[in-house]
């Protein structure tokens, strides 16, 4: 089990290494480019060679990019889906070029439309996304807080994956999602380990590439995405005890996304939480 953090590239993407360092994160997820433009542009040779460096010297790994906000795949507007292709492909393509080994993204919103057209834009576009830019990075899917017509429940991710038929197609869950989707009312270790069953037979335990580990400052079923620092929320200290517990999440990275406790991000405390979590369930 190794865990990390979402870090800061700002100044380079070679900074996130050593932000990474500096809060003990043994693997990481970042944003390549901007998460609020559509526009985005690969990072120099010089750059990338630097990152890849530092990554190697540091020995933290994997590494995760996280697509741009903008990202709506299931949109019913032509104009967002074609832009949401074109920067997914974009963001996927600087991934590709500094070896990280996946690019996750949410499913996004069909908003009024059918689920049954929502589902169909996400897999045109994820394959459209796969053929522009060929390589090993791995696309992968993070289930959402729900609501507001998002696709991303259980069965859904599990219809989008098979349809797709990509090798390269996997999945992120998402805790704190998990909880205000609904998909638990609270994490047991009978529920945890009905809730995977479920994600077992829909997408093949196989298929889940990484863990974003974030408490929740919501109630389940809020449909409110907010996350909160590890032990602080909604999930605790016993309902994280509950999914280190799972052994089919043993040997996967755990990434944090949390406010921290400056509320500057994930930091150090939240790591050392989350580990002493990982230590105290396996003594």
């Amino acid at each position: 089990m190794k865990i990390g953090a979402h870090v800061s590239a700002g100044g380079g993407l070679s900074k996130a290494i050593e932000n990474a360092k500096k809060i003990g994160a043994e693997c990481i997820q970042i944003f390549g480019a901007s998460p609020r433009q559509w526009q985005a542009e690969l990072p120099s040779d010089e750059e990338t060679k630097k990152f890849k460096k530092l990554r190697k010297e540091s020995g933290i790994g994997p590494v995760f990019l996280h697509s741009a906000y903008l990202v709506n795949l299931a949109s019913p507007n032509s104009f967002i889906r074609k832009n949401s292709v074109e920067n997914l492909g974009k963001h996927l393509l600087i991934a590709e070029k500094i070896g990280a080994e996946g690019l996750i993204f949410h499913v996004g919103s069909g908003k009024e439309a059918p689920r049954e057209q929502a589902v169909s834009f996400i897999v045109s576009g994820m394959k459209e996304v796969l053929k522009k830019v060929p390589g090993k990075t791995q696309l992968i899917l993070e289930n959402d807080a729900g609501g507001g017509g998002k696709v991303g429940g259980i069965k859904e991710m599990g219809e989008i994956v098979k349809k797709v038929g990509s090798v390269r197609v996997k999945v992120c869950y998402d805790t704190a999602h998990g909880l205000e989707a609904g998909l638990v009312d609270k994490y047991t270790p009978e529920k945890v380990k009905k809730l995977f069953n479920e994600w077992d037979k829909a997408v093949g335990i196989e298929n889940i590439a990484v863990i974003h580990a974030n408490d929740s400052k919501t109630l389940a079923g809020s449909h409110h995405d907010r996350h909160e620092n590890i032990g602080e929320g909604e999930i605790g200290v016993e309902g994280f005890c509950a999914l280190v517990a799972e052994k089919r999440l043993k040997d996967l990275p755990w990434i944090l996304e949390v406010p921290g406790f400056r509320g500057e991000g994930s930091d150090k405390e939240n790591i050392e939480i989350l580990r002493g979590i990982a230590k105290r369930v396996k003594s």
